[in-house]
């Protein structure tokens, strides 16, 4: 029990101490990787719990997909983050404002448990001798909640498509698919059966890629002109 607690310590010391780098840092990048540090500490910290489902899935999907697309999106766009930080005093106040708010809402979601006595048996669901923790997880919500997780994946999935039709841009100069005259063409139309003999090279068949350029006429010209002139 000594070391567990030791190390809860330590991981909890070592993510607050990244998460107020995520916000502190000036080089975004430097956020991004200290974002990583403190998923992975989060991560040990479910794992110390107890939650080692909720461990792998932090460290898979945040860690492994959302973070990496957060470092590959800030090293590809050219976004000058001092003109974005010109404006960080006039917003100082509204986002202290919010802070408190939110610590304000935090204290009373913990206090909450202190009001009600009987609200400290609702936070578990029954567990049964012998399961681990991600199979009774997984029983308990792909049977008992299959409804809201489905309804949750719906609507992830119409999000996805707001987001896609939202960010398509219909281009005039673009080439549309037309499907009817895809299916509607022969083969004649696009093929041409030539015979060919062993060895023959492209300018034997008359496939000459590029088209050589036509030859100048002035040059023609000039040349009789010299000639008429000599007689």
């Amino acid at each position: 029990m000594m070391i567990a607690a030791l190390a809860f310590y330590v991981f909890a010391a070592i993510l607050i101490a990244s998460a107020a780098m995520v916000v502190s840092a000036r080089n975004p990048v430097h956020s991004v990787l200290f974002l990583i540090l403190a998923f992975f500490n989060a991560a040990a910290l479910f794992l110390l719990a107890g939650a080692e489902f909720l461990a792998m899935i932090l460290v898979i999907v945040y860690v492994g997909a959302v973070a990496v697309l957060f470092l590959f999106v800030v090293m590809m766009l050219d976004i000058n983050f001092s003109q974005l930080r010109e404006g960080f005093q006039r917003y100082a106040p509204v986002g202290a404002t919010i802070g408190v708010v939110l610590l304000a809402e935090l204290a009373i979601v913990l206090g909450g448990w202190k009001f009600a006595p009987g609200a400290a048996s609702l936070r578990f669901a029954p567990r049964a001798e012998g399961v681990h923790n991600t199979a009774q997880l997984g029983q308990l919500i792909y049977t008992h909640y299959i409804l809201l997780f489905q309804a949750s994946g719906l609507v992830l999935l119409v999000a996805m498509i707001g987001a896609i039709v939202l960010t398509l841009r219909d281009k005039t100069s673009s080439r549309h698919q037309v499907i009817a005259q895809q299916i509607g063409r022969m083969a004649g139309d696009t093929l041409e059966m030539m015979d060919v003999r062993s060895g023959a090279g492209v300018r034997e068949l008359g496939i000459i890629r590029p088209k050589p350029a036509p030859e100048p006429e002035v040059a023609a010209h000039d040349d009789h002109g010299h000639h008429g002139g000599g007689h």
